[in-house]
């Protein structure tokens, strides 16, 4: 097949999730013996037309100067563009800035979306942004011969909602087994004796909640915070916290490497995300034999089961930091489990099958 992915900044990953799946999608694709073409940001840091054997184009994209308008017209450049290649399936993945957009796309070409999590439910977005989140999201329903789900309850929503069909393809990762504990002396960390979390810092993520447990729990290990807090959002954080020293604003970490053994050495991660199917971080921390302390809701309890330990306000993340130690035998068997849901689930080959399988299926198959 030739296969065309858009909707993502391109690749090699330099930005976040839908990238890296891009990335891990377009190398096993090519591996394969598909053709992929991937397109890329024209400020992309990589700039060749070719990329390990993946096809690249390059389309203008204004978001450096625009903000967030420019992310619809690099969309709208990448759909005007695929419009002239041959392709069997485009690949989109995300909704938010190209479905409006989709009745551009080429009606002779089978397009599959990822439609990725309930992005109107997040809670940083003005109630005029929700609205138009649900809009764009009725409309990738709408321009799109096929849907795929990564998670069950993305799936189920969209049967729910729009009566829609989708194929359900979980996120993937890989088995982190390599850990480097000389990763910690740049933080001056020992391991199994400091806390974190990683995320994106806004409220849908309860890093208020898990800080205001910090807090209370007053323990005396350090908790590492990784993730830009050069926001409005962050500022507030590091002035509410300001007086708590335990707590470390980190930053961002985009070095794979380092960020797996960090969550190898922790004594317990906190994943506080509620919005969103398979979250690729909660994925990167069971494959880093990290200790999960998770946000008690569906999304994640489908992936982790009984396999984590659960908070629901701050109190019950007081409650995990002050009796939870890592290296007690019963939560050993969790870190297996979670290790085995990484290699027989959700490792990168077998979910790249499930793409190949599933664009292999709908190749031809128009539904607009």
């Amino acid at each position: 097949m030739k296969i065309a992915i858009i909707g993502t900044r391109g690749i090699p990953n330099h930005y976040g999730g839908f990238e890296q799946c891009a990335e891990y999608l377009a190398l096993g694709l090519v591996k394969r013996g598909h053709e992929v073409l991937v397109y890329n940001s024209h400020n992309h840091p990589y700039q060749k037309d070719q990329w390990n054997g993946v096809d690249l184009r390059h389309c203008y994209d204004p978001e450096y100067k625009l903000g967030t308008a420019g992310q619809f017209i690099y969309d709208l450049n990448c759909i005007l563009d695929v419009r002239k290649r041959k392709c069997d399936v485009i690949l989109q993945l995300g909704y938010t800035s190209g479905s409006v957009w989709g009745w551009l796309l080429p009606k002779k070409v089978v397009v599959t979306t990822n439609m990725d999590g309930l992005e109107w439910k997040r809670t940083k977005y003005s109630n005029k942004v929700r609205k138009f989140l649900q809009w764009a999201e009725s409309l990738g329903v709408k321009y799109s011969d096929h849907l795929i789900s990564d998670s069950i309850g993305i799936q189920d929503y969209l049967k729910e909602k729009y009566q829609a069909d989708s194929t359900f393809i979980a996120y993937g990762a890989t088995l982190f087994k390599q850990p480097v504990l000389q990763a910690l002396d740049n933080y001056d960390l020992s391991a199994y004796k400091y806390d974190m979390l990683i995320a994106r810092l806004e409220p849908e993520n309860s890093i208020e909640i898990i800080l205001d447990g910090v807090v209370k729990a007053a323990v005396d290990r350090p908790f590492l915070v990784i993730g830009k807090h050069e926001t409005e959002y962050g500022n507030y954080l590091k002035e509410k916290y300001s007086g708590a020293t335990q707590i470390r604003f980190i930053g961002g970490i985009y070095n794979i490497d380092i960020l797996n053994s960090l969550r190898y050495y922790s004594n317990i991660y906190f994943h506080g995300h509620t919005v969103g199917g398979t979250n690729p971080s909660l994925l990167e921390a069971m494959a880093s034999n990290s200790l999960i302390c998770a946000n008690d809701n569906p999304f994640n309890r489908y992936i982790l089961g009984n396999d984590a330990i659960y908070f629901n306000d701050a109190g019950g993340v007081a409650d995990q930091l002050n009796k939870v130690k890592y290296q007690e035998d019963k939560y050993q068997s969790m870190l297996q489990a979670n290790s085995d849901k990484i290699t027989n689930i959700y490792d990168w080959e077998l979910i790249v099958d499930q793409y190949e399988k599933h664009l292999s299926e709908v190749k031809g198959v128009l539904n607009r």
